[in-house]
Parts: C-alpha cells; structure tokens; sequence
C-alpha cells in the first residue's frame, strides 16, 4: 500500500475541510462593519447594529473553535506524515505563519472576550480584532498555499534559500486576496442561510456583490494555476470551482441560500483539490535550476510511522466527522435579531 500518497490524499482532505468550514467563519467576522453598523447604544438601549453583531457572532458561536481543529490537524498530519515537508514549509513561510498563529489568537480572544462586558468601547475593540483577524488569516493562508504550490528557491540539500520578499509575488498575493473574497463571500452566504429578516437580505446582497469579485479574481488565479502546473485534472477542477460559484450566484439570487451556501462550499473544495493537484507529486517544488524539490517520497516517515497513523485516522476520523455533522444539524435553525435574549448588564 502507498502511504506517503495516502497521506498526501488525507493531508489535501484536512486543508479543503479547514477551507470550507472556517471560510465561512471568516467571512462572518469580516462583515462585521458591513452588515452590523457600528454596534453602539442609543440611549442606553441596544440598537439594531448591535443586535445584528449579536446575531452573526451567535450563528459561528458554536462551530468557529471545532472548525480550527482541521488548521490544527492538517499542521500535525504533516509534522507526523511529511516532517521534511514541515520543516521546510515552516522554516520558509516562519513569519507569515507567526503572524497567522497571531491573527487567529486575536481573533478567538475577540470572539471569547466580545460579551464579558457591558462597555460600547470594550465591544468596538474587541470587535475590530475579530475583523482584523478574519481577514489576515485568511489573506495569510491563500499567500502560503499559493506559494508552496508556485514553489520556493530551496538548494540542493532543501535548505530554503530566499528571503520575506520572496514569498510576496504577484501569484501568491493575488491567491491571498481570492482567499479572502471567497471568505466574505462564504460567510454571506452562510448568514444568508442562518438569519431571518433585515439581515438576512442584506447578506444576500453583499453575497451577490462579494461574489462578483470573487469570480473575477478567482478566475484570474486558476487561469495563472493551470499555465503554471497545468494538467487535466486541475482544468477540471478550475471549471467545477468557477461553476459551482457562479451556480451559488444564481442561487442567492432566487433566495436558494442553502443551495447558494453549498455552491460556494464546493468551490472552496474544488480549488484546495486543484492546488493539491497541480503540487503532486511533489509537497514543495524547488524554482532554482540547480536545486531540488522535496516529493512525495523523499519527504515522507517511514512505512510504520504511517501504517500507525492510517489504523488511528480509521478509527478517530469518522467519530470526528459523525461529531461535526451532529453539531451543524443539532444548530441548523435561522437566528433573528427580534429573537435575542436580553443581554445582561455588568455594573
């Protein structure tokens, strides 16, 4: 049995979870100041703004820290699977992945932190680390990816080579940015799905105006993605993500938000597949003529540290699936600002 390839196969299938489920997280959080107004009192009542906040933190409240796990086992599945892969991924991308370690914990102490006092100012700035946060994370995750798959100068014994600046090329930013329009565009989409009334409306208008741009950028980068590691699964794969975006287009459009949410859903999928695919069969490619990339193979642990792996992952995979398909059904119901408990007032 092939299990270095196995474990690229279920490593690609832990990113493309992560993708899919805290793209919408992200996207929440980012429409913070678009569709929660400014989320002050007014005269000493809570104000519609507010109350929308409330209602789009209340819809990832009980999903954005178990969709993390998947961030958090695809860095473990490489570090046990590939650790040539993630020590040179890690060594390479140290800073942007620091400062995405960062983003992420500003973010969650945002979201953890938001409600513990009853302080318009205490809110704003807790709020504005949510923001913050839900837009470098995803900003740093698509310049990371899109850099391993463009590749990295690494020398002749996979030492990496190059410097920050390397990293900030016109693909990598430009799948920066498309990551994080798909995220906004996402999370539209899911609050679309989860809210009733005024907001829900006003996300649909933001997914269809959000969703525009992503298809624009998105197209640019699977065209740059198939020039460069062109083959005919990533241009199948370029076409089932640019259909399924513009099918979650038309879906808003006719207040199909469930179908609208899963559309965006497999565009996120189809475009992590498409990087795993044009990176095959290497986990890092080299751009020096003289150097060399790390593979498939000469990154991989040896055949009992991934037999090993393989019997746990068959074991504790499907609970974890079972688990995360429970709490999505178990919180499925639209959330409305007319429905919110009165918040409690701390003196």
């Amino acid at each position: 049995m092939d299990y270095p390839f196995i474990w690229f196969i279920l490593i690609g299938v832990l990113w493309t979870g992560y993708l899919v489920l805290e793209g919408f997280d992200f996207g929440v959080g980012a429409l913070l100041p678009v569709l929660g107004g400014n989320g002050a009192r007014v005269g000493g009542a809570v104000d519609e703004g507010e109350n929308r906040r409330r209602v789009m933190l209340t819809a990832i409240g009980p999903h954005w820290d178990g969709n993390e796990v998947w961030l958090l086992t695809a860095g473990g599945a490489m570090f046990a699977a590939f650790p040539h892969w993630y020590a040179t991924m890690f060594s390479a991308f140290y800073l942007p992945l620091l400062l995405l370690l960062v983003a992420l914990i500003v973010r969650n102490m945002g979201l953890e932190y938001r409600h513990k006092r009853d302080d318009d100012t205490w809110r704003r700035r807790w709020d504005l680390a949510i923001i913050g946060g839900s837009v470098v994370a995803p900003f740093l995750v698509g310049v990371a990816l899109t850099n391993v798959v463009r590749g990295v100068p690494l020398d002749a014994d996979f030492e990496y080579v190059g410097s920050l600046w390397t990293l900030l090329n016109l693909p990598s930013l430009l799948g920066g940015v498309v990551f994080v329009a798909l995220s906004v565009t996402h999370g539209a989409h899911f609050l679309a799905l989860k809210t009733s009334g005024r907001l829900r409306e006003a996300a649909r208008r933001v997914a269809e105006r959000a969703g525009l741009v992503s298809a624009v950028l998105a197209v640019v980068l699977m065209a740059w993605l198939v020039n460069a590691r062109g083959s005919v699964g990533v241009g199948v794969l370029a076409v089932v993500a640019a259909v399924a975006l513009v099918g979650s287009l038309v879906a808003n459009r006719v207040g199909r938000e469930g179908l609208a949410f899963v559309g965006t859903a497999i565009t996120w999928a189809a475009a992590a597949a498409a990087y795993f695919v044009a990176l095959h069969p290497n986990v890092m490619p080299t751009t020096l003529a003289n150097g060399a990339s790390l593979t498939i193979e000469n990154a991989a642990s040896t055949p009992m540290t991934l037999q090993i792996m393989s019997i746990a992952a068959l074991v504790f995979v499907p609970i974890v699936l079972l688990y995360t398909a429970w709490s999505y059904w178990v919180f499925r119901r639209r959330l409305a600002t007319d429905r919110l408990a009165t918040p409690v007032l701390v003196k």
